[in-house]
């Protein structure tokens, strides 16, 4: 079901906000999602359900942008994404599931504990990306059938995540990538795919028990669409590992902020 809520003067920061989500997202393999359910349930105080279904709607558009932009310049593995897509399909409607069979709160804490812990892998992962690459030229490469099981186990936990938080679930598709040994540029390219493919399913899955505010995503993706178009530009600029490493400690502390507000939010 969609609705239109009334327009409040904070409205008129989300164009910008989405800006920067939007640019970021592409940049990073993200939809977006995890950045939109915290801001529509702490600063606008939209219901937990109608903030994530409103929250995959939004990061649609991210999505799609950024996918074609990275298409493009041929950043994208369709074969190894296709695993992680139909698993990922399957999980969505498994979240979906899960969001109706538990309450608000439930769903505001178990959100802000997983930002909490992905964060703590994402500062894990970046310590050890400047560790020696002995270890990985001593192990074989992986066979086809352990590439398969990995997309398939991240696929499908990705998909759970974007099912049941509204979020873009890059979080275990980009850890499933990398541990693949797939170069940055293709896991941020065919990440977006696979954030595409949950997404659309994911929407399926919530839009007969959701409501999707849709003044909310014409605010919110009238700024994403701008940024994600330049995403896919800036990234191909960006050649230095310590820029790299830079962003991703911002990100993970910025998901540890934002999972501790969603806890004690429950409190208030």
């Amino acid at each position: 079901m969609i609705v239109y809520s009334d327009i409040e003067p904070v409205y008129y920061l989300l164009p910008l906000i989405g800006f920067v989500v939007g640019l970021f997202g592409t940049m990073l393999g993200g939809g977006g999602g995890f950045i939109f359910l915290p801001l529509l349930t702490i600063l606008i105080g939209v219901p937990m359900q109608t903030a994530v279904i409103t929250s995959l709607v939004a990061t649609l558009p991210i999505a799609i942008v950024g996918t074609v932009g990275h298409s493009r310049k041929s950043n994208i593995d369709f074969r190894t994404g296709l695993v992680f897509a139909l698993a990922g399909i399957a999980g969505a409607f498994v979240g979906a599931g899960i969001t109706s069979l538990i309450s608000p709160g439930q769903l505001r804490v178990s959100f802000g504990i997983y930002s909490v812990l992905i964060a703590a892998h994402i500062a894990y992962g970046t310590m050890r990306k400047n560790e020696p690459e002995q270890s990985m030229e001593a192990s074989s490469m992986p066979s086809g059938i352990k590439n398969k099981a990995k997309g398939s186990f991240f696929g499908l936990f990705a998909g759970i995540i974007t099912g049941t938080f509204g979020t873009s679930g890059t979080a275990p598709v980009i850890a499933g990538l990398f541990s693949m040994q797939i170069p940055l540029k293709l896991v941020i390219g065919t990440s977006l795919l696979v954030v595409l493919a949950n997404t659309v399913f994911a929407i399926g899955a919530h839009f007969l028990v959701g409501q999707i505010d849709f003044t909310l995503v014409l605010f919110l993706t009238g700024g994403s669409v701008i940024g994600s178009l330049l995403g896919p530009n800036l990234l191909a600029k960006i050649k230095t590992d310590k820029s790299e490493n830079k962003a991703r400690y911002i990100y993970a502390a910025a998901m540890v902020i934002i999972g501790v507000l969603m806890i004690t939010g429950l409190k208030k």
